[in-house]
């Protein structure tokens, strides 16, 4: 099946979601197409083009945007001074309805990937009138085991990047929340401080990848890191901001919010994540889901199987 084409925004723009923040967003496709929105990974990836090709461009609308602090949304997270107490997923879910309104956007399909899934489903959680359907893939819920899991627990198996991982830290800052830890140091006065930081965050990333992700590459961009790995730890250190009872995860939790909402979840049955077994639990909780595993793929949307999996999904629900 393969992806579709390659195919450019026919509008773009950049928003004005408050306290300081410009969101930029782009549509492509058919103006007059079902409209879809995608919600990009990281958090603090940001979107690129390949995006744009799990959607039929003559049935869809598909609308894009690079949430606060990462892309070419403004202000950078790499810059010292960029706030970052206005980045929570709250923030982002209230740009998300904000942009709706602004496209004139009734219902919308919602897809997300890794971080995007997590967006996604507690998006849809607290505005279920706005969503039609769901397509989700490298599924996580945000929980804090699973960042307890992505940051020590997998040290385990890659007991040479951890020890190195573990090195980046303070003695008395290894036996806490390691992301928390991370991002004190990100967010230290002295850039020196923040550069090493960042690239033993991103070092970590890639050693843990089944499948290194296109961002592996964007990880040698000084700028790309710094915000990236920013963003990474600012959510991750802080139970992504979904508040108290987050250990076995909220969103896994309120997944009953969406028991009506069809959904498809895609996932690679080598991401690390599975080892929680959170999109199986995900899927049993949520009765209008099916769950399609792909054994050989990792974390990620770019394995060929995935691919065809996710545009097969889009496909489906274009004639719902």
């Amino acid at each position: 099946m393969g992806l579709y084409p390659e195919i450019e925004p026919y509008d773009h723009g950049m928003l004005d979601v408050g306290d300081g923040n410009r969101v930029h967003w782009e549509v492509c496709g058919n103006p007059r197409g079902k409209p879809a929105v995608v919600l990009h990974g990281g958090p603090g990836s940001g979107c690129t083009p390949p995006l744009r090709r799990f959607f039929d461009p003559d049935a869809y609308r598909v609308v894009l945007f690079d949430q606060r602090g990462c892309g070419r949304s403004t202000p950078h997270a790499s810059a010292y001074d960029t706030d970052m107490g206005v980045n929570t997923t709250a923030h982002l879910i209230a740009d998300l309805e904000l942009l709706r309104r602004h496209l004139g956007v009734e219902r919308w399909l919602v897809w997300g990937a890794s971080w995007g899934s997590v967006l996604a489903l507690r998006y849809a959680q607290t505005h279920p009138g706005a969503v039609t359907e769901l397509v989700l893939t490298a599924v996580a819920t945000g929980s804090d085991a699973e960042v307890t899991l992505l940051t020590r627990g997998l040290g385990r198996f890659f007991p040479d990047a951890f020890e190195r991982f573990l090195s980046g830290l303070p003695e008395d800052e290894r036996d806490g929340n390691l992301a928390a830890a991370y991002n004190r140091l990100l967010e230290s006065p002295d850039p020196r401080v923040r550069e090493r930081a960042a690239r033993v965050w991103t070092d970590w990333e890639t050693a843990i990848a089944s499948a290194p992700p296109r961002s592996v590459e964007r990880y040698e961009d000084p700028v790309f890191r710094m915000g990236f790995a920013r963003t990474v730890t600012h959510y991750w250190g802080n139970g992504h901001f979904l508040g108290e009872g987050n250990d076995e995860g909220v969103v896994l939790r309120d997944a009953h919010l969406i028991g009506h909402i069809p959904g498809t979840l895609v996932q690679g049955g080598l991401d690390p994540g599975n080892l929680l077994g959170t999109v199986w639990r995900l899927h049993h909780a949520w009765p209008a889901s099916e769950l399609l595993v792909v054994d050989e793929a990792g974390h990620g949307a770019g394995a060929p199987a995935v691919a065809d999996l996710l545009v097969a999904a889009t496909d489906k629900y274009a004639k719902g």
